[in-house]
């Protein structure tokens, strides 16, 4: 095989591993409803379903890309496309709510060591240069794609096949993907590379601890035992976190990348842009299918405007910088988000078809500015030679986001249900209390991007004062 037959391969196997995990996700969404009646659970637990996923995900994203570096990108890639086929087989077959919980905590393990390796093979394998950039861009398109089929896919499988078949159809492709991952080229980069274990282990006992408490204090109260004694464990695991990831030379969150303003702005936005999405993403699915009567299919279909504009202006990635600075476009992005958010925190059970596009148009114009520009934004803002992990740190944002955005959101919509009672009224003030949330989310991001992502040469009197007025000089 000659050096550019394998250098396709592996461009293929790579996006192929991202679309699957990809899709997996967005398709999930459209199969919580049927997982709701099949298994006969409550909402908590369908946040255990997302959130078991985004939880692993988002804990050990960072120590997936050192297990590439000590022990070979491809041999760890090709380890978590194999834990994402046996959750998915596990999920498939499920005869109870932990076990479908368990088996998406292991998926979200498998993507967080073989999305990392994803990029950083793809880095070792084109030249930088115009031949890396067109990779990568490849690469993130099919990540777009399944934003933009998933729902789809995910609607007419549930309908036709029932909700197991999402995780069965996980198994041929990630086959095919570990077929064509014999094409790729191992590489690893050892030196002064370790597993911050004391690191791991405080990072998910804080994030997991308030994900617990923020999921069940609906059912058994904010002022239980068990909720208050999981938020001071949380509260300290984190402040343990913190002292311990500054006196680290090798730490797996180094701390002082925050010490750059645009870094750890573009890092918060990255946080605050997922957690309205991912609310959007729990809650909506289930008023399209448990309010207007729709079929997950239709569900699916409805949700067009939101993922095919996201993938339609993820592929113009570049284009609107060119107008517009990372500041006004994040900001625009963020603002267009909160726009959709309050707009469908309005909608009705019998609210024209009209309004609901608006909104999702609004959701996927705005993620569409803000997704690539972020990223742009963190990289740029650190030197070269931290790139790897400058753009490990904004996704572990993303996914930290999208956790609680399940999580918190998602007790609103809960408890309001729980208190009020399941009727369509409780239902559709718990969905707009939660959206509303969303909203103001996505509003911070919007005025974080303006005020604090400017450049100081090209700042206005007013961002000036803002930033003053914030603390900030």
């Amino acid at each position: 095989m000659d050096a550019t037959s394998r250098k396709n391969l592996t461009l293929a196997t790579m996006s192929i591993a991202t679309f699957l995990a990809i899709l997996d996700t967005t398709a999930v969404n459209l199969a919580l409803h049927a997982i709701q009646h099949g298994l006969k659970v409550g909402v908590s637990t369908l946040q255990w379903v997302l959130d078991a996923y985004n939880l692993t995900y988002a804990s050990f994203i960072l120590t997936g890309g050192v297990f590439g570096d000590l022990f070979g990108r491809r041999r760890v890639f090709v380890l978590g496309i194999s834990l994402f086929m046996l959750a998915s087989l596990l999920c498939a077959l499920a005869p109870n709510p932990a076990i479908l919980i368990a088996g998406r905590a292991l998926a979200g393990l498998g993507s967080a060591l073989q999305l990392p390796g994803a990029l950083a093979i793809l880095a070792m394998t084109f030249e930088e240069g115009p031949a890396r950039s067109k990779a990568i861009a490849i690469w993130g398109g099919f990540n777009g794609l399944a934003m933009g089929i998933g729902p789809t896919v995910g609607g007419f499988l549930v309908d036709q096949l029932g909700w197991r078949s999402i995780f069965y159809l996980a198994l041929p492709i990630g086959l095919g993907i570990l077929a064509l991952a014999v094409a790729v080229p191992e590489s690893s980069n050892p030196e002064g590379r370790k597993v911050d274990l004391p690191g791991q282990g405080l990072s998910v006992v804080a994030l997991g601890l308030l994900a617990f408490a923020c999921i069940e204090a609906p059912t058994v109260g904010w002022s239980s035992p068990l909720i208050l004694g999981a938020l001071v464990l949380s509260l300290g695991s984190l402040v343990a976190f913190i002292l311990v990831e500054r006196t680290k030379s090798e730490a797996l969150l180094p701390l002082g990348y925050f010490h750059h303003r645009m870094f750890s702005t573009a890092v918060g936005i990255a946080a605050l842009m997922t957690f309205g999405f991912y609310a959007l993403l729990l809650v909506f699915p289930l008023y399209l299918q448990s309010v207007r009567g729709q079929s997950a299919v239709v569900a699916g279909l409805s949700l067009l405007p939101m993922s095919l504009t996201f993938f339609a202006l993820s592929s113009l990635a570049g284009r609107p910088q060119q107008v517009l600075s990372p500041s006004g476009l994040v900001s625009a992005g963020m603002a267009l988000m909160s726009a959709g958010l309050f707009t469908l925190s309005t909608v009705r059970a019998d609210s024209s078809y009209a309004v609901i596009f608006l909104g999702l148009l609004g959701m996927g114009i705005g993620t569409a500015l803000v997704f690539g520009p972020i990223m742009t934004v963190a990289v740029s803002s650190l030197p070269s030679a931290r790139s790897g992990t400058s753009s490990g740190m904004v996704n572990v944002g993303r996914m930290v986001g999208a956790t609680l955005g399940v999580a918190i959101p998602g007790s609103i919509f809960g408890g309001h249900v729980l208190r009020a009672g399941r009727s369509t009224a409780s239902f559709l003030n718990g969905m707009h209390l939660a959206l509303f949330v969303g909203a103001f989310a996505e509003l911070s991001g919007a005025i974080l991007a303006l005020v604090f992502l400017a450049e100081e040469p090209g700042s206005t009197h007013l961002v000036r004062r803002l930033r003053n007025a914030l603390g900030r000089t």
